[in-house]
Parts: structure tokens; C-alpha cells; sequence
């Protein structure tokens, strides 16, 4: 099965970023029409391969988080790992459309559909137009090997925008004008990785302006992506007294350049990111892992506008709601504008015949596979929801600091997987 190491490494050179797929995807379309396999696709990217008289559905998607050099990835094998130099690596869910590719060549009686743009609000998934055959489905886009996922959170994109009062700056009073970076931090996946303590780098730099007391705020960028942990973040200000300094993650330049203005509110700002609760918001004890979280994922100023982006997620459809409703109060009593986008139901937990068999070939292969849910949006809710009759399960090998420069796939891991499905196919030819 090394096979699925080496599509994994092909597909890497072609750039798949989010919205940003059309050769990727021309390329799955070549791949599976050498397969013999029928191929449809849909006005929003979808793309269904089907052969034979297929049982079972292998679901992943095609896009990934860039994060760093990526689209420009360098994969290295180190220690049993594949890895990127200085990007994120997209095994998540590179991984997930090799094993799809691998087996769609291999098997007569198979689905496989690759969903588009999924990091971005599970967009592909959520207007999907195909029909699928099987009764069964098996998605490819989970973390942790020996876990089968019955359920996972549902989320909301939540978008803020606000129009800026600035004010001159009194060129009198002798400011002087620095950049204030926090650059480095770890970042991570917004669901999977909440609860870890991971420092976000714009609660962080609101922290510090804070402390700062008599400043005024030129300008303000921060985060990668709504639904990753902000690992870099920056601020201009004007100051009659910052000195310059160099610590680990944290500097303060003085730059040569001089601003006429600022913004008018730099207190009201400072506060408003302060004064947000960033991270887990309540804990579901049944599956040990976060209920309801939410995550600042970016703020930046365009065309006047102060934009702030935040990914709300809940294990119920009910916390989802009032977690989103509380948000745009908060938003709004700033002066915000509001708009949410994307909202995805939770998977309730759904344990069928289906499932149980995962769970028995996953025996042969793992210590102690178990039944879990996930914080973190997979597409087996909407697929679910699409396709009332099907029986749907996620699994996926170890992966590890997805949605960050740190991730990496273990190898040994994907085989053991890779086994697992292979299994799983053969039993329902």
C-alpha cells in the first residue's frame, strides 16, 4: 500500500487551496477516467466516481488549509512521518482522496466522491448535487487512527464589519511610530485543537496593546484563517515612549515612516478583543471533548473597514444557535454589521450495523478501537442529512497539528488504515 504514499506526494505538487482548486480538480477527473470509472461533476466542484454495483462510498475532500509556503509544498519523510518544510502538509485530506484513488483502481463494485472546497465551510458537501448508489458511507477525513466517528460538532461562519472613524495625528506631540509583532505561535485546527491551550496571536497582541496604556492604533492584521488558531498577528502604532524589543514570538520595531492618522476608537477596540471569550465555551461529558467552542480566526482592516472572522462550533444544534445569537449580540454592541455564513448541523451519534462492522475489522488492526464524536466539522452530518437511508462513518490515520506548519501524517498509520478499508471493501463486493 505504499501505492497511497506515493499519489499522496503527486497530488501535493498540484495547488489545492481552498477556492482555488480547478487544476486539482481537472487532475481527479483525468485520474478516474483512467480508472474506468464513470465520472460526474456538479456546478459547485463535486466529483463522483462510480464502478460497478457499489455497496460502499469512500467520501473525502479536495481542498486544503494553506498555511506558510503552502501551495509550494516540500514533503520530507523524517522519523515514520511525512512532513512539510515551512508549510502545512494537507494530509488532511490529501490522505483521504490518495486512499480514494488507490482504490477506486483497484476495486470493480465502488463510489468515491470528493467534496469541494470543505475548509471553508463544507461548501461542496453542504450543495452537493450528485446521488450516490451505496447505502453505505465512509469518509476518510478523521485524525486519529482506531477511533470510528459516529458524530461530530456543526458550525457557523460569523463575519464582522465595522466602518472606521480615524483621526489626525498631532504631528506636535512627538509620537513616534513602531510595529508591534507576535509572530510564530503553534496555530491549529479551531475544533480539534481548542482545548489545548494553544495561545491565539490577536488575544495575545489585544493583551499586550493593553498593557501598552497611551497609544494609538494605525492599523491591525492578524490570523490565517477563520478556522485555524491565529499564529501571527501585528498592530502600527503611534507612541510618545515604546522602546524597541526582542523577545521570543513578541518584538517592537521603531519604523522610519510617519502616519497621519489613526484610529479614532483605539480604546473601544482594545477592549472589545480583550473582553472576547476566545475557546471552549462548554464540555460534552459523554465523549470527553469540547460541546461548544468558538475561535477568532482573523481580523484586518480593508477599505476602511475593520473585519473580524470567527467559526462557532456545537455538538448540539440548539448550543450552535444560542453560541452564534450571543456572539452578534456581543458583536453588536460594538457597531458592528453581522453576516454568518455556512451553518452545518451537528451529527448526532448514530451507531448501526454499519459502524459496528468498522469497529470489528478495526479490532484486527488496533489496540482498542472505540466509538467517538469530534469538535470539528466533518461532512458526514450534511451527507447524512442528504442521504437519509445511508449508514456513515469516519475514520482516518494519525494526523497531527492539521491546519499548521507543524503537521504531519504518520506513515505506518495510513497502511493500518489502508488495511481497514481494504477490508471493509472487500466484505461488501
Amino acid at each position: 500500500m505504499r501505492e497511497i504514499i506515493d499519489i499522496f506526494k503527486n497530488i501535493s505538487k498540484i495547488p489545492h487551496c481552498s477556492f482555488k482548486t480547478d487544476k486539482f480538480r481537472d487532475f481527479l477527473i483525468k485520474e478516474g477516467k483512467n480508472t474506468l470509472a464513470n465520472v460526474s461533476i456538479d456546478r459547485f466542484g463535486n466529483i463522483l466516481f462510480k464502478k460497478g454495483s457499489p455497496k460502499i462510498a469512500l467520501q473525502a475532500h479536495y481542498d486544503m488549509v494553506c498555511i506558510g509556503k503552502a501551495p509550494n509544498i516540500e514533503i520530507i519523510e523524517e522519523d515514520g512521518f511525512l512532513k512539510a518544510v515551512d508549510s502545512s502538509l494537507g494530509a488532511d485530506n490529501g490522505i483521504g482522496v490518495a486512499m480514494g484513488l488507490y482504490f477506486l483502481k483497484k476495486y470493480k463494485n465502488i463510489e468515491v466522491l470528493l467534496t469541494s472546497d470543505e475548509e471553508v465551510g463544507l461548501i461542496g458537501a453542504q450543495n452537493l448535487e450528485l446521488s450516490l448508489e451505496s447505502k453505505n458511507l465512509l469518509n476518510l477525513d478523521s485524525e486519529e487512527e482506531g477511533d470510528i466517528f459516529v458524530g461530530c460538532a456543526g458550525g457557523v461562519d460569523i463575519f464582522a464589519k465595522k466602518k472606521i472613524e480615524f483621526e489626525k495625528i498631532d504631528i506636535k506631540k512627538e509620537y513616534s511610530f513602531f510595529k508591534i509583532s507576535i509572530k510564530n505561535l503553534p496555530g491549529g485546527h479551531s475544533g480539534i485543537d481548542i482545548d489545548k491551550g494553544i495561545k491565539n496571536a490577536i488575544k495575545e497582541l489585544a493583551y499586550l496593546l493593553k498593557d501598552l496604556g497611551d497609544i494609538k492604533i494605525v492599523s491591525i492584521e492578524g490570523g490565517e484563517a477563520l478556522n485555524s488558531i491565529a499564529k501571527n498577528a501585528y498592530a502600527i502604532v503611534a507612541s510618545k515612549n515604546l522602546k524597541e524589543c526582542f523577545e521570543d514570538n513578541f518584538e517592537i520595531v521603531k519604523l522610519d515612516e510617519n502616519f497621519e492618522k489613526s484610529i479614532k476608537d483605539t480604546n473601544e477596540l482594545i477592549n472589545m478583543l480583550c473582553s472576547f471569550s476566545q475557546g471552549v465555551r462548554s464540555w460534552e461529558r459523554r465523549f470527553d471533548i469540547p460541546k461548544t467552542s468558538i475561535n477568532l480566526g482573523k481580523v484586518y482592516i480593508e477599505n476602511n473597514f475593520l473585519n473580524m472572522e470567527f467559526f462557532a462550533r456545537s455538538m448540539e444544534n440548539e448550543e450552535l444557535e444560542r453560541i452564534k445569537k450571543e456572539t452578534i449580540c456581543f458583536l453588536e454592541s460594538f457597531d458592528f454589521f453581522i453576516e454568518t455564513k455556512h451553518q452545518f448541523p451537528a451529527w448526532k451519534p448514530d451507531i448501526n450495523d454499519f459502524s459496528k462492522k468498522v469497529l470489528e475489522i478495526s479490532k484486527k488492526y488496533f489496540k482498542n478501537p472505540k466509538f467517538k464524536a469530534i469538535h470539528a466539522g466533518l461532512e458526514c452530518g450534511i451527507l447524512k442529512d442528504k442521504f437519509k437511508s445511508i449508514n456513515v462513518v469516519s475514520i482516518g490515520p494519525n494526523i497531527y497539528f492539521p491546519h499548521s506548519t507543524k503537521e504531519r501524517c504518520e506513515i505506518d498509520s495510513v497502511f493500518r488504515v489502508a488495511k481497514v478499508v481494504d477490508e471493509l471493501i472487500k466484505e461488501l463486493q
